[in-house]
C-alpha cells in the first residue's frame, strides 16, 4: 500500500496518477478524498488528528506527504510541527518510508540562483522558518537510524488546473486571460524557474519507489534556461493572443491583490525570491533518472489548453 496524505492537492492528485506505474494498492487520505483512479482506496481524514494520521499510515510501505496548509503563517506555526512528528512517529511505528514533498523557502536568500540541494538553509522569512524546522524534524530522524525517508524539492509551480496555490496562475494566467493586467513582483527582470505540477508528481513518484533515493534530499525536474519575468508576461500572452500588458506589483499593490487572492495575502514577506535571480537546479535528479523535463512553452500551451 503506498499513501497519500493530503490528496485533493493539486500534487496528490498527479501523483496519484504516477504512482499507478508502481502500484494498484493507492490509499488517498484527505478530508474529502475523491478517486484518481478507478482502484484507489479513499480515507477521509482530519490529518490535524494524530489517532485519525496513525490510521492513515497503518499498512503503508510508503507514504507521501503532500499537504497543503492555508496559506497562512500562524496556521502553519501551529500545524505543521505538530503534524510532521505525528507522521514521523506514525511512520515508524509502522515501519514505513516517507516522501516529503518540500519547498525551497529554507534557503539562504543570496544563494537562490543556481540552488542546488547542497545551497546553505538560512531563511529570511518566518515560513521559512517553519519550513527548515519540519525539514530537519525528518532528517534527524533520518540521521539516527529510526527512519527511512527522503525529501522532494520543487521550485515554484505551475501547471494544468492548479485552483489557487500557483503565484504564476495568479500573477500572470487569469489576469491575462480576463483582459486584465499581468501582477509580476518587484522586478520583471529577473530569471524564475517554475517546476510543472505533471513532472513533479511523475518524479516524487520515481523517488518513492527508488531505494537508492532515500535518505537524502532530491531536487524535483525542473527546465533549465528560466524565463526572466517579461519573458514568462510575453510567452503566456502570446500563447493566448492577447497583449503582454503587466505592472509591477510593489509591496501595496500584492497586500491590495490579497483582498481578492488569498495566497497573496501572505506574500509580502516572501518578495524577495522575485528581487534577484531564482535558478532552480535538478541535475542530481536529472543524472540518476531517465527523465525528460517538460520544455517552460509546452507546459505554457498544455495550461491555457486545459484551463483557458
Amino acid at each position: 500500500m503506498q499513501t497519500i496524505l493530503g490528496s485533493g492537492g493539486t500534487i496528490g492528485t498527479e501523483l496519484a496518477k504516477a504512482l499507478t506505474a508502481y502500484t494498484n494498492e493507492i490509499r488517498l487520505v484527505s478530508r474529502n478524498p475523491k478517486k484518481v483512479n478507478e482502484t484507489d482506496q479513499l480515507l477521509a481524514a482530519d490529518l490535524s488528528d494524530r489517532k485519525k494520521v496513525f490510521e492513515a499510515v497503518q499498512g503503508s510501505s510508503v507514504v507521501y506527504v503532500t499537504v497543503g496548509f492555508p496559506y497562512n503563517l500562524k496556521i502553519w506555526q501551529q500545524n505543521w510541527p505538530k503534524f510532521i512528528k505525528n507522521v514521523i512517529d506514525a511512520c515508524i511505528e509502522n515501519n514505513s518510508k516517507l516522501v516529503f514533498f518540500d519547498n525551497i523557502y529554507m534557503y539562504d536568500p543570496n544563494y537562490l540562483n543556481g540552488m542546488d540541494e547542497e545551497t546553505p538553509i538560512n531563511p529570511s522569512s518566518k515560513k521559512g522558518k517553519v519550513r527548515a524546522e519540519i525539514a530537519a524534524m525528518i532528517m534527524d530522524k533520518v540521521i539516527e537510524g529510526q527512519l527511512e525517508a527522503l525529501i522532494a524539492r520543487s521550485a515554484d509551480f505551475y501547471g494544468p488546473s492548479i485552483k489557487n496555490s500557483s503565484m504564476l496562475t495568479e500573477t500572470v494566467f487569469k489576469p491575462l486571460s480576463t483582459g486584465k493586467k499581468a501582477n509580476w513582483m518587484a522586478s520583471i527582470d529577473h530569471k524564475h524557474s517554475f517546476t510543472y505540477t505533471p513532472d513533479a508528481g511523475k518524479a516524487t513518484a520515481i523517488l518513492g519507489n527508488s531505494d537508492k533515493a532515500y535518505n537524502q534530499v532530491w531536487h524535483l525536474p525542473t527546465a533549465k534556461n528560466p524565463y526572466t519575468g517579461i519573458e514568462w508576461i510575453t510567452a503566456i500572452a502570446n500563447e493566448m493572443g492577447v497583449k503582454p500588458r503587466y505592472q509591477i506589483a510593489s509591496r501595496l499593490i500584492v497586500k491590495i491583490l490579497g483582498f481578492f487572492a488569498p495566497v497573496m495575502r501572505e506574500m509580502p514577506e516572501m518578495m524577495y525570491q522575485y528581487d534577484r535571480d531564482y535558478v532552480f537546479n535538478s541535475d542530481k535528479f536529472d543524472s540518476q533518472f531517465n527523465f525528460k523535463t517538460t520544455p517552460y512553452l509546452e507546459g505554457i500551451k498544455e495550461i491555457i489548453k486545459s484551463d483557458y
